[in-house]
């Protein structure tokens, strides 16, 4: 287990989002898999999700996203020193996702990276972002987080293809003289991994056959036991390290799995649901992105405001958690 406690000075100052224009309706489903609207709504709380196009790629989400970006706020990313995309279903194994991202926005001189942290990556990529500018070599990076799980969904399986859909969210993190990350947290139990995976070269996760080759399959009752309790060890944990209750924080954006994991996390918690920003219901689970659509919901409708404490929270595979508490200075 990792734990960190900080103060970066360090702030977001752009979003943005985007998803494909194709959806996947839960009736939809019921034409693929034995399955129906009212079985999928009461278990996850999903309605529909989007799906990229036959030609359309992880690379092709984050161009959007970072467009939608720049429609919406007065930055510039020409002098961005370093980019990083969260995601676990890149274009390619190589090149990165982000030296597409790179290329397109024609950005001089840039570190790019992709990381793999399922669906706490978003949340690992912006820890890493405050790392990079605490340090001071960086002044500016731009963090996305974006899928197309969507490819790799096994539509014969209707545990799992319920579940995914395709989307992207980009920040611009810039050096900051505001405290605006707070503090972080992160936990990883390995031994778990097997319960959530796609598999890739070997036949074996810590000594446990898999098979399915490159297609997501996850033990949905082992995850939600998992998420539970340690996710809900993670926020007290982290709270307490604050001297900060519940009752502090203005938002809890937790990654969207499922909408009965989130119910069950802010029960045993005690954050109210009120309170909690999600984005599965019209856009399913997209690992990495679900926290920066969420987000981005809570912006659009007027939710999240300028000087409000929000509590990003990515889990999955890996099985790992990534936290960050976030003091929001950023102007709707």
């Amino acid at each position: 287990m990792t734990q960190s406690f900080y103060s970066a000075r360090a702030a977001i100052t752009a979003i943005g989002s985007y998803v494909p224009e194709r959806v996947i309706s839960n009736s939809d489903l019921e034409a693929m898999v034995d399955t129906n609207h009212e079985w999928i709504v009461q278990r996850t709380g999903i309605v529909e999700r989007r799906a990229a196009a036959e030609h359309e790629f992880t690379s092709d989400l984050c161009f959007g996203a970072v467009r939608d970006m720049l429609t919406r706020y007065p930055v510039t990313i020409e002098d961005v020193d370093y980019i990083i995309v969260a995601t676990t279903t890149p274009d390619t194994i190589t090149p990165a996702v982000a030296s597409r991202v790179q290329a397109e926005f024609n950005i001089a001189s840039s570190g790019a990276v992709d990381l793999q942290a399922a669906c706490a990556g978003f949340v690992a990529a912006l820890q890493m972002a405050s790392g990079l500018l605490a340090s001071g070599i960086c002044r500016k990076i731009l963090v996305i987080g974006a899928e197309t799980l969507t490819k790799v969904t096994d539509y014969t399986d209707r545990t799992t293809c319920i579940l995914f859909g395709d989307g992207a969210g980009a920040v611009l993190v810039e050096a900051d003289q505001s405290d605006s990350f707070l503090a972080s947290y992160s936990h990883t139990e390995g031994k778990l991994g097997h319960n959530v995976y796609s598999s890739h070269l070997s036949n074996h996760i810590g000594g446990i056959p898999v098979d399915r080759k490159g297609k997501l399959v996850q033990n949905g009752r082992e995850v939600y036991k998992w998420a539970v309790t340690r996710v809900t060890a993670g926020v007290e944990k982290l709270l307490e390290q604050q001297n900060l209750t519940t009752q502090d924080i203005n938002w809890f954006i937790p990654h969207s799995a499922n909408l009965r994991i989130i119910e069950a996390i802010c029960e045993r918690t005690g954050i109210s649901m009120d309170q909690t920003l999600y984005s599965m219901v019209y856009y399913g689970n997209t690992s990495a992105a679900t926290i920066p659509l969420a987000l981005d919901l809570g912006i659009k409708t007027g939710k999240v405001q300028q000087d409000q404490l929000l509590l990003l929270y990515g889990f999955g595979g890996g099985l790992t958690q990534a936290a960050l508490l976030l003091k929001w200075t950023l102007a709707s």
